[in-house]
């Protein structure tokens, strides 16, 4: 294969960061785009120089000149357009979340298993310079045993409306949206432990909040403050089997005096924070340092991170990589995200028996 053709189906705003993706590496043809906006798919086509635009998802997989595929839908499609891509005999890259449900990621599992091909879920965090290289001090014991972390993720005006807002096409609200990034990123640096259990809460008190003035912030295409079927805010605490604990919690919308995004974790021989900024706490000859590595990036960088990813997901198609973010992370993923909507829902802490669950 001289290069790895590919098509993007959703050419909404997340797209855009693929579509670079893609058209940054040598050995990619971007060759179609499909979207349920015709128009907004053909502006796709000419910028990137693909050649073919579908409005009809079956369509567009039933071409045998796509190799692999994005897909940039809403979250109540990606399962059916993951597997259908996976039936059709392409590679998939699935932005996150995999899907909405534990028994969504246990079908695209399957279809994973028995279509050979690779599918890689789009925790685009892991590929930041910071946390490649925090992986590298854990990998190396720096930190030692990694038994605590905790995480923030908080907007005040921040709900983006739209399909964000609109839980049958979304699966929720911030957790889903943005918990997945940070629980992720903590989970994936903890050595990705199974859990066990999950305490959370949910929170609809504020709405979309879309009187307030004088404050921008994003919004979706499809843009209703009126319309808004999701939790504000939510919080948890997540146990593991190996006796490890995170906790996060995630806004939308919340009386806070400004945002805020924090990573840190905590281990035996030492400690680091991802966000805002990475840091390096250590200890030696009985005094407390706190280490700030000399790289390019301290945050997370999305142009870069973004490249990174999809570039990743190119050296897996092209059988020179294996995913580090394979189908059974989203697996696992989606246990935590619905053990903690779960939890709100029934006030009990949920408690998995992992071999049950995963088989």
């Amino acid at each position: 294969m001289s290069k790895l053709r590919v098509g993007v189906i959703g050419a909404g705003s997340i797209s855009e960061f693929h579509f670079k993706g893609y058209a940054q590496h040598p050995d990619v043809e971007i060759v179609a785009v499909c979207d349920l906006n015709e128009e907004r798919a053909r502006a796709k086509a000419t910028e990137f120089g693909a050649s073919k635009v579908y409005t009809n998802v079956a369509e567009f997989l039933r071409d045998e000149h796509i190799d692999a595929v994005s897909v940039c839908t809403w979250n109540n499609t990606h399962a059916e357009n993951s597997i259908a891509a996976l039936k059709a005999g392409k590679h998939v890259l699935v932005e996150k979340p995999l899907c909405r449900t534990v028994e969504e990621a246990l079908s695209i599992q399957e279809a994973v298993q028995e279509s050979g091909k690779i599918l890689q879920i789009g925790y685009v965090r892991r590929f930041g310079t910071n946390t490649k290289v925090l992986k590298k001090f854990i990998d190396a014991g720096e930190l030692g045993e990694v038994y605590y972390a905790k995480a923030s993720c908080l907007r005040r005006l921040g709900n983006p409306g739209g399909w964000f807002s609109d839980i049958q096409r979304s699966g929720g609200g911030p957790l889903i949206d943005l918990g997945v990034h940070v629980i992720d990123l903590c989970w994936y640096l903890m050595g990705k432990p199974k859990v066990k259990s999950v305490t959370g809460n949910t929170y609809n008190k504020l709405g979309n909040r879309g009187h307030i003035e004088n404050f921008s912030f994003y919004q979706a295409a499809d843009y209703d403050a009126s319309h808004n079927t999701i939790e504000d805010m939510a919080n948890a605490l997540i146990r593991f089997e190996n006796g490890a604990s995170l906790a996060v919690d995630v806004s939308f919308t919340l009386h806070a005096k400004q945002e805020e995004l924090a990573v840190k974790l905590y281990g035996d021989k030492g400690g680091a924070e991802v966000e805002p900024e990475l840091a390096i706490v250590s200890e030696k000859h009985n005094t407390m340092l706190n280490i700030t590595p000399q790289i390019d990036d301290l945050s997370f960088d999305f142009e870069k991170g973004f490249a990174a990813e999809v570039a990743h997901f190119v050296e897996t198609c092209l059988g020179r990589e294996e995913t580090i973010c394979p189908v059974e992370d989203g697996v696992e993923m989606l246990k935590i995200l619905s053990g903690i909507y779960e939890s709100s829902r029934t006030g009990k802490e949920v408690v998995y028996e992992i071999e049950k669950v995963l088989n």
